[in-house]
């Protein structure tokens, strides 16, 4: 069994990253279970989706200290759910930050370099993705769930690869979309 987190604001596509990850895993015969706990219901609140896969789990939140891995789509989100990761396990994180909806309100100085320092300063394997320069390149921010997703996957941390989520991307996203997150994949691949 293995656990993942994924972890971001609402409007960054966590939760379909989280399906993407279970829908690979069910296709290749593997159970899967997977939950949202979302902020505040809107863009900007906190969005984690937990996903479990294999025999022997039978509720679909991960506990704290049991998550092999944890995909963070934005560094203070990263941070917050450090406490789910297991010893010995992995953290991916989007370099680009977000500003919080309560820094914009009280203005608290919120700097996302802070918190990849504070992750970098862990004795945890950290591969950070260039969120900035892949979107950038996209002209979108919208597909960089996906390029998490192909560092993880190019990493070897999640128990899918790059040709699984192709499959999915080229079988289950609108047509419109498939390019742009084809892209994204290799893109967030090529950071690891």
């Amino acid at each position: 069994m293995y656990n993942v987190l994924l972890a971001g604001v609402g409007g960054q596509g966590t939760v379909l990253a989280s399906k993407i990850i279970a829908s690979c895993a069910m296709k290749k015969g593997e159970n899967a279970h997977t939950a949202e706990t979302i902020g505040m219901a809107q863009r900007g609140g906190s969005v984690v989706s937990h996903v479990r896969i294999g025999e022997g789990c039978y509720s679909p939140l991960i506990p704290k200290g049991s998550a092999d891995v944890i995909i963070g789509f934005e560094p203070g989100e990263a941070v917050r759910v450090l406490p789910y990761l297991k010893k010995g396990g992995a953290v991916v994180v989007s370099s680009a930050a977000v500003k919080p909806v309560t820094d914009s309100l009280s203005d608290s100085g919120y700097d996302g370099n802070k918190m990849l320092s504070y992750l970098k300063e862990k004795n945890i394997d950290v591969t950070v993705v260039d969120g900035e320069k892949i979107t950038d390149e996209l002209g979108s921010a919208k597909s960089l769930n996906i390029a998490l997703l192909g560092a993880a996957a190019k990493k070897g941390i999640i128990d899918i690869s790059i040709n699984d989520i192709e499959e999915y991307i080229k079988t289950s996203l609108k047509p419109q979309f498939c390019e742009i997150n084809l892209k994204a994949l290799a893109l967030g691949a090529s950071f690891v």
